[in-house]
C-alpha cells in the first residue's frame, strides 16, 4: 500500500471549504452568487416571506372550528379476531395486547362487529359497538361496559384492574 492509494472511508463526506481561492471552485463569493440580500452576512428572508406580497398563510381564509386536536383515537379489533381466544375466556385490553391485537399502549380499544364470532366470550374493559355486542351476546357471552378501555402494562395495570373491579362491586 502506497501513500497515493489511501482513500477516505466511505460515508465520510468532506466539508465544503468556502472562500479558499478561485481554484477551489468555492472561492471569491463562496457559492453565494454576486451581491443581493442573500449574499450578505446574516442575509436572507424569514420563512413564508414573499417579497412584500401578502404571504400564502395570510391570503387563505380561516373559518370555523377544527376538532382535529381533540380527536379520539381507537385501536380497532373486529369480532372475527376474537376467535383466537378459547371458549369462555375473558377478553380485556391486556389480553388483546398479549394476543397481538391491540399493541398501542394508552390508546382505547374498541371492538367492532365485522366478521363472525364462534366462541362464547366475556368482554371487559373495552368499548364495544352495538353490532359487536349483539354477536357476543348471541353466542352466549357477555359484555361489561368499559370506561377507559386503554392498554396498560405491568403491575400498574393489574392494580388498576383490581381497583376497577372493587369499585364496580
Amino acid at each position: 500500500m502506497e501513500g497515493f492509494d489511501i482513500r477516505a472511508p466511505k460515508g465520510q463526506k468532506k466539508n465544503k471549504r468556502l472562500g479558499r481561492g478561485v481554484g477551489s471552485g468555492h472561492g471569491k463569493t463562496a457559492g453565494k452568487g454576486t451581491k443581493g440580500q442573500k449574499a450578505r452576512a446574516g442575509g436572507g428572508v424569514r420563512l413564508g416571506f414573499e417579497g412584500g406580497q401578502m404571504p400564502l398563510f395570510r391570503r387563505i381564509a380561516r373559518r370555523g372550528f377544527s376538532n382535529y386536536p381533540f380527536k379520539k383515537a381507537f385501536q380497532v379489533v373486529n369480532v372475527s379476531d376474537l376467535n383466537r381466544f378459547a371458549d369462555g375466556d375473558t377478553v380485556t385490553p391486556a389480553a388483546l395486547a398479549a394476543h397481538g391485537l391491540a399493541k398501542k399502549r394508552g390508546v382505547t380499544v374498541k371492538i367492532l362487529g365485522s366478521g363472525e364470532l364462534t366462541r362464547k366470550l366475556v368482554v371487559e374493559g373495552a368499548l364495544v359497538s352495538a353490532s359487536a355486542r349483539e354477536k357476543i351476546v348471541a353466542m352466549g357471552g357477555s359484555v361489561n361496559a368499559a370506561s377507559g378501555g386503554e392498554v396498560k402494562e405491568g403491575a400498574a395495570s393489574a392494580q388498576a384492574e383490581s381497583k376497577g373491579a372493587a369499585e364496580a362491586k
